[in-house]
Order: structure tokens, then sequence, then C-alpha cells
């Protein structure tokens, strides 16, 4: 946001901050995003909320809510609110965009020593490392390492997964998950565009960010460790688990995570086919990565 009055030029004028925190939110996790605006805020880092559920008003009891920007538009995900609110021109002034999930928590987080290991690591999309005690995880990658700052890499242990020494694709080799990515200004602008207007769950398009890299995914995406939080993996649209709908039960779309995960898995076929539409009809397109792809799927 800027000041109403005086010029740009006055003295003691401060410069927008160089991170933006753009996160969606419901009034229910209140709690777990209060802690989160805190630390960014802390930081310097500009905050957007996208309420989801239409509830601005209740949010204006915390002392930092007139300090940042609210959206609100009904029962629209993170990406829907992503592709037309953070185009590459209008967050320009931001070197990193954090665009997270509602439902994590930040205890052991530091954005300024986050962002101080991503510099240092040369990483362009990154991610911290899940707290695998507390947090719902999905992809080994993305779990915390005990040594060292960052990894790029995940391998078979002890019989579990399924990435080998050998991998060289996502999600074993340069990949973070879509809760809390972390993208550079450079990718977030390649990123937007890959990010389809009538698509809002963005399923696919974690396979892909490799492309936005700016370089070699393998050394340019990674999972910082020194730095982690923990996913909750609380589902806040539909409202319900599928796997809690007694069977032949009828519930309206809206309140049903069984519809949700449906469409979700139908926007994935839907994207998968328009990259591969993509490809085919761009004669200059050359695909880094497509032995490696072949490799991966084989």
């Amino acid at each position: 946001m800027e000041p109403l009055l005086g010029s740009p030029e006055i003295k003691g004028y401060q410069k927008p901050s160089k991170s933006l925190l753009a996160i969606p939110v419901g009034i229910k996790q209140k709690y777990l995003v209060d802690k989160v605006v805190t630390k960014f805020l802390s930081a310097n880092s500009t905050v957007m909320l996208f309420h989801y559920d239409g509830i601005v008003d209740k949010w204006s009891d915390l002392q930092w809510s007139h300090n940042v920007i609210h959206v609100t538009a009904i029962n629209q995900t993170k990406w829907w609110f992503a592709k037309r609110f953070l185009h590459p021109d209008i967050v320009s002034e931001y070197n990193y965009i954090f665009l997270w999930d509602e439902d994590l928590e930040v205890e052991n987080f530091h954005p300024i020593r986050y962002l101080e290991i991503v510099k240092r690591e040369g990483l362009e999309i990154s991610q911290p490392a899940l707290d695998s005690a507390k947090s719902q995880v999905h992809h080994k990658i993305t779990v915390r390492r005990r040594k060292g700052d960052v990894h790029r890499r995940f391998y078979k242990l002890n019989g579990g997964g399924r990435c080998f020494g050998n991998s060289t694709g996502p999600p074993c080799t340069g990949w973070v998950e879509m809760m809390a990515p972390v993208f550079s200004r450079v990718a977030w602008r390649c990123v937007w565009h890959m990010i389809q207007n009538d698509l809002i769950y963005a399923w696919g398009l974690d396979y892909k960010l490799g492309y936005c890299a700016q370089g070699d995914r393998s050394l340019n995406v990674g999972v910082v460790d020194s730095e982690y939080i923990v996913h909750r993996g609380i589902p806040s649209l539909g409202g319900l688990d599928e796997n809690k709908v007694p069977h032949g039960l009828k519930i309206s779309k809206e309140k049903d995570r069984y519809a949700v995960r449906l469409r979700s898995y139908a926007e994935l076929q839907i994207f998968n086919k328009r990259w591969q539409k993509a490809v085919a009809d761009d004669e200059c397109w050359t695909d880094q990565y497509l032995e490696q792809n072949k490799t991966s799927n084989g």
C-alpha cells in the first residue's frame, strides 16, 4: 500500500517491502493465520489476505488488520485469487512471493532467515520443509532433514518411497509442493502464465514448476530444512471429508469434499492435455527435461 498524502521523494518515505505473503483465509483458521501474518509483518513483508468465505470485518480486532490488503470473493481458491490479483507487473516490486495455505504453523520459521538461505543457495522456487512428526505429508521430499540448510533431492530410504539414486524428475528432484511455495520475481512471472484462468485447483502445476526455475531445476528448486513449518492439512473447501460421507447420502456439491476431489482430478487431466497440445503446436519448443521425464515415467 502507498501513503495517501505527501511525495514519494520526501524524507522518511519507505519503499515497499521486498517480499509478499499472499494467503487464502477463512475465519475458522483465524488463530493460525494471526501467527503467520504477525511473523511476516515483523519481517517487513507486505501481506495480502484472500477471504474465500467473505468474512472480513471479524478480522478487524487484530492489531495488524489495517496494515494488510484484504481481497474477498466467496468460495474461490488460492490459485483463482493469484491469477487475478498477483499479475507479475503488479507484484514486480517484490523479490519473492510467498503463496501459502492458511493451515500452517510457523513456530520454527523466520522469514528473514529463510530468504537469506534462499538467496545464498540460488533457489528460484522453494518451500520450507515440513516437520514430519506433526505435518500431513504427501511427498517425502518435503520432509525436514536434520543436517544442512537445504536439500534438493530425495532418495529411497529403508524400503520406503519411490525415489532412487537415478531419479531425476519430480517429486524426487527439484520439486516443491503447492501448500507453501516461494517464488522469485522472475520465477513467478513464468508460473503466473502457467496458471489457467478456468482451472482453480492447479493440479499438475507442481510437476511443471521446474520449467520456471531459470535453469536447472535440480539446482534452483529446493526445500529449506533449517526454517521449517507444520502443515496441518485442514480441508477448507467443500466442508466434508469424502471418507466420512455415508454410502448413498446425497449432499450439495458446495458441502461435498468428494466433489472437490473430482474436480481436482478433472482439472489435472485438462491441464496435462493443454500442456501436451502447447508443446505439439510450438515448433520452437525445446524440452530440457524430455529424456529425464521419460526415465522418471518409465
